[in-house]
């Protein structure tokens, strides 16, 4: 029959047994799962093991660390890793077996090996960068077009913190007097919080992409473990994928994030963000100016050329118009000279001539002469009212020529909500020259706009 033994004497047991078994202490791997500091400043940890899938828990153990080697312990892991004890960190650490008859098995850790969770920490990071460029996504974000003239900035910060004010101040009291549009997406940018807070901040901006320019995500300083959330997967996917160009201001001088990696700019600090919007829409305006000038310059030569033509056509038609008029002149005083010849020679032929058939014959020359001189007078007349009507037209083609510059403006198209389709430079007029898949580029008056080609249909033209 078997002895008969209390609980106490069992678990005492299972105690000297364990300590006979075990009497040596283990590096051990496991990854945290609950931490807690109790008043007197001992640190209680759960310690878990997953299977490759990291979902499922394949082991479980309670671990301590005692108030007096703790303090240490904690400094000493922050200091060299740039990272705090938390939940979710895998950890290399030198462990005793122990067993106690209230509070059962547990581990109690004398050491901790910081090498091995940077190691850890690297591996992830590395593994983060992999998977995006494998899903082809790495430098989506990047591959979209900076616009032009970034005024409307939707920010992911905290609004109480430093360097969102920092950002705010710096572009109000820029030197140039522009004038930017902010909202402000309030999100956590440090703790465990970090990753579904700032996720869900740019889904709401998604939402109402058409307000804005760009994106930035900028954070006041903060201690370089709050950095290591930005290695995220699903922060840095949301990335890649979103509609705007996103610039970070959110690292350290020697720190790079995998979000930072992934974003259209990574500035180091909220007001180098802003100083590179500032110079963006300074850069802007210099280029309208250099194009205005441009247009400007041929506008007057155009000008100047039909404003030549016009004087030349001028003081061409004026000549002509006293030739024509000397040459009508002439040839009616030839008229006149010839008639009074006819009519001295019929008076010469028929002998005597009747006081009134000579007044007649004068009046009638007289008559006619009158005549033929209004004659010349409304031709005259007609001539002069031709050069003026020919000269105005010549000037409201002019004025026409230079309205139609004025339409034909690129600035003035897209205005009128045309665009300009590209593709790697090149001006699209055939959908022939593109596939599937393609990258094309269209040109808007207030940005350029990127798109990949999922299809395209050749339209029907209407026969004539």
């Amino acid at each position: 029959m078997t002895e008969k033994v209390s609980l106490t004497e069992l678990q005492l047991i299972i105690r000297d047994s364990l300590y006979l078994a075990m009497p040596d202490v283990y590096w051990v791997m496991a990854e945290i799962s609950e931490l807690k500091e109790n008043n007197a400043g001992h640190c209680y940890l759960e310690l878990i093991e997953k299977h490759p899938d990291e979902k499922n828990v394949r082991a479980r153990v309670k671990a301590i660390i005692w108030s007096n080697r703790y303090r240490f312990l904690k400094a000493f892991f922050e200091n060299i890793t740039g990272e705090s004890l938390r939940e979710g960190l895998k950890i290399l650490v030198k462990t005793k077996v122990d067993y106690h008859e209230l509070y059962g098995l547990s581990l109690i850790i004398s050491d901790i090996d910081p090498a091995f969770t940077i190691g850890e920490m690297a591996m992830k990071r590395q593994l983060v960068i992999k998977k995006l460029e494998h899903e082809g996504v790495f430098s989506m974000n990047k591959e979209i077009p900076f616009p032009a003239v970034p005024q409307r900035i939707a920010v992911i910060s905290s609004k109480n913190a430093a360097g969102y004010s920092d950002f705010i101040n710096q572009l109000k009291s820029n030197s140039f007097g522009y004038v930017f549009y902010t909202a402000l997406i309030e999100a956590s940018l440090q703790g465990e919080e970090t990753e579904q807070s700032v996720i869900s901040a740019l889904d709401k901006i998604a939402l109402r992409s058409n307000l804005f320019n760009l994106v930035v995500i900028i954070r006041g300083g903060g201690s370089q473990s709050d950095l290591s959330w930005f290695d995220s997967y699903n922060i840095a996917y949301h990335v890649t994928q979103f509609p705007l160009p996103v610039i970070t201001g959110i690292g350290h001088d020697k720190d790079v994030s995998v979000t930072d990696m992934v974003a259209n700019r990574a500035l180091k600090t909220p007001t180098a963000v802003a100083d590179f919007i500032i110079d963006s829409v300074a850069g802007a305006e210099n280029h309208i100016i250099e194009i205005s000038s441009e247009i400007i310059a041929a506008s007057q030569i155009i000008i100047e050329k039909n404003k030549n033509r016009i004087e030349s056509s001028g003081n061409k038609l004026f000549p002509l118009a006293r030739i024509m008029m000397s040459e009508v002149k002439d040839n009616l005083s030839a008229e006149i000279i010839e008639i009074i010849n006819i009519g001295k020679e019929k008076i010469i032929r028929a002998g005597l001539i009747p006081a009134n058939q000579e007044s007649k014959l004068s009046s009638a020359i007289k008559s006619y002469y009158s005549g033929k001189n209004m004659t010349i007078r409304r031709n005259s007349q007609r001539l002069i009212t031709g050069s003026i009507n020919c000269l105005s037209a010549n000037n409201l083609m002019l004025i026409g020529l230079v309205n139609r510059l004025q339409l034909l403006n690129p600035e003035n198209i897209l205005k009128r909500g045309f665009s300009i389709t590209s593709i790697n430079g090149r001006i699209l007029k055939n959908s022939d020259l593109i596939k599937k898949d393609d990258l094309i580029d269209t040109q808007l008056y207030s940005g350029i706009l990127r798109s990949r080609v999922v299809n395209k249909k050749r339209l029907k033209r209407l026969k004539s």
